[in-house]
């Protein structure tokens, strides 16, 4: 069992709900990874979501496709950020949870890649662009090294895929809320919440809303169908204006969960 699957025990034991931040390593430097770490530990995140920039990123909206520009002009690499994760591991106790595409992965060497996040400590992995059909080229790799493979549902996901999907693995299901890309959205489709408690319905595991999040109310009214909330254009943005009070009293509502893990 790793830190996920604890983490989520633990939040359902108290009945409290995950506020998964995501964070654009690289994005003001790599330097500050580790002290963003600590920080959104400190505001209530149970979990951290750290994005790899990428050249071609199919699922991030303009904000985090800035962000990684920013990172990419920064000259992140994927083994710096590797690198700077192993060194901040010591200081933060929470989820680690990298989300990468698949082609720096194959750059880097699937098995090298593998042992490098194990060694760093790394929970958790999320690589938007591998289908359930491919998973074979790293799944097994991840699972002996007791990372989960975070895998991703739709709104337009058939129930009977998001079954097979769920029965996957022991970390959580990430349910994106809209049909599109990452970046705030001041509403939501009006099927999702019950789009959301037909996924949990059928989920052994956790699920966790993400994409368009970025206010309390939207994160109190999804949580009352799911398990918890994933939030990046949001905190992005307010970690590129440095605003941490405003990020703060954002995810006040999570903080009792901070140091569960």
């Amino acid at each position: 069992m790793n830190r996920i699957e604890k983490t989520f025990q633990l939040l359902n034991k108290n009945g409290s709900k995950a506020f998964v931040p995501y964070i654009m390593a690289g994005d003001g430097g790599l330097d500050c990874l580790p002290e963003r770490l600590v920080l959104l530990e400190q505001f209530g995140a149970a979990a951290i979501e750290v994005g790899v920039p990428f050249s071609d990123p199919v699922a991030d909206g303009p904000t985090i496709q800035q962000a990684g520009i920013r990172a990419l002009k920064n000259g992140t690499t994927l083994k710096d950020i590797v690198a700077k994760i192993a060194e901040a591991r010591s200081s933060v106790n929470i989820p680690i949870i990298l989300m990468t595409y698949l082609n720096p992965i194959y750059a880097y060497g699937i098995s090298s890649f593998v042992e490098d996040i194990q060694n760093a400590g790394v929970d958790g992995c999320i690589i938007p662009d591998m289908p359930l059909e491919e998973e074979a080229l790293i799944a097994p790799e991840l699972e002996a090294a007791e990372i989960e493979l975070i895998r991703l549902v739709t709104l337009t996901t058939p129930i009977e895929r998001i079954k097979q999907i769920a029965a996957k693995g022991n970390g959580f299901l990430y349910t994106v809320t809209v049909k599109g890309i990452t970046g705030v959205r001041n509403e939501f489709d009006g099927d999702l919440y019950a789009y959301l408690k037909a996924v949990k319905e059928v989920s052994p595991i956790p699920v966790l809303a993400g994409f368009g999040i970025s206010s309390q109310e939207q994160m109190q009214d999804l949580t009352k169908y799911c398990d918890g909330v994933v939030a990046g254009s949001k905190i992005v943005e307010l970690f590129s204006k440095n605003n941490l009070q405003e990020m703060e009293d954002l995810m006040s509502i999570f903080k009792q969960k901070s140091n569960m893990a």
